[in-house]
């Protein structure tokens, strides 16, 4: 991993911080290239410092570019020490939930590129999806510095309007707690079928893993994958009866929490606004 010939500034490293920080190292960047303030570094982020990472340093020259992962609540305090890098300088890539491009600009200045992205929480296990969008003054080769990043922790999409980042929360962002959600349900209904609770659980959460390997792994599509696991009038086709139903299955029970989760999104946005 590359950020050219000046250094990384990380404030925040907190738990997407650490994964995000561990990624980078995993990578290949140099730990001497890597500045982090954080107020409580933990453990093993002091332990970096041997290795040569710069914590709680202020930056002598501007840095390439300022990674922010801290709070939102505590974001303008935090950034009151950033304001020089602003207008230019740095390339300024946030990861904290909630906080407008707009919000940076009026920190930061309008001229000071800013890539907003919205990881989820498998990151912390480098199978992450994260998505981004920048603001007028980023670049192709400020996208491209802001993919490289992310992608130290899983997957990359770009997008074009910010306002899209509702759905992306909906969807991957508030998503693994779907997957848990149905987890939990899959041993609970394992349990009613007679399992020990462990067996059960062990079951449905291999069960859950084990799909998503398979569906990231195939290039048939989920509807094809369903397909190859239905026998006609087997098992599968009788819990699938329920689970498709049109009228309380699966389809309308999920878009209806998807557009909770867009809703709700949007309506903590313009709280910050």
């Amino acid at each position: 991993m590359d950020v050219g010939d000046r250094d990384l500034l990380l404030l925040g490293c907190g738990k997407m911080g650490s994964a995000l920080l561990n990624g980078w190292l995993n990578a290949g960047l140099d730990a001497e290239k890597i500045i982090v303030l954080d107020p409580r570094p933990s453990d093993w982020l002091q332990s970096l410092t041997h290795r040569g990472l710069r914590l709680n340093q202020q930056p002598e020259e501007p840095p390439t570019v300022a990674v922010i992962a801290t709070k939102p609540q505590v974001m303008t305090s935090a950034l009151s020490d950033l304001n020089s890098l602003g207008s230019g300088q740095t390339l300024f890539v946030s990861v904290a939930a909630g906080t407008l491009i707009s919000t940076y600009e009026e920190l930061l200045g309008s001229h000071t590129p800013i890539v907003r992205t919205m990881p989820n929480t498998p990151a912390a296990v480098g199978s992450g999806i994260t998505a981004l969008v920048g603001n007028a003054c980023t670049t192709t080769n400020h996208m491209d510095l802001a993919i490289q990043l992310m992608r130290a922790v899983g997957e990359t999409v770009v997008l074009d309007d910010e306002d899209m980042l509702h759905a992306v929360t909906a969807i991957s962002g508030s998503g693994p707690a779907y997957v848990f959600a149905l987890t939990e349900a899959l041993t609970e209904a394992g349990r009613e079928l007679g399992l020990a609770q462990e067996v059960a659980a062990k079951l449905a959460s291999a069960m859950i893993s084990g799909s998503g390997d398979l569906l990231r792994s195939s290039p048939l599509s989920p509807a094809d994958l369903r397909n190859e696991v239905t026998s006609p009038n087997g098992t599968t086709e009788a819990g699938l009866q329920e689970l498709m139903s049109l009228e309380k299955g699966v389809f309308p029970l999920i878009q209806r929490t998807a557009q909770a989760a867009h809703s709700r999104s949007i309506e903590l946005s313009q709280r910050t606004e």
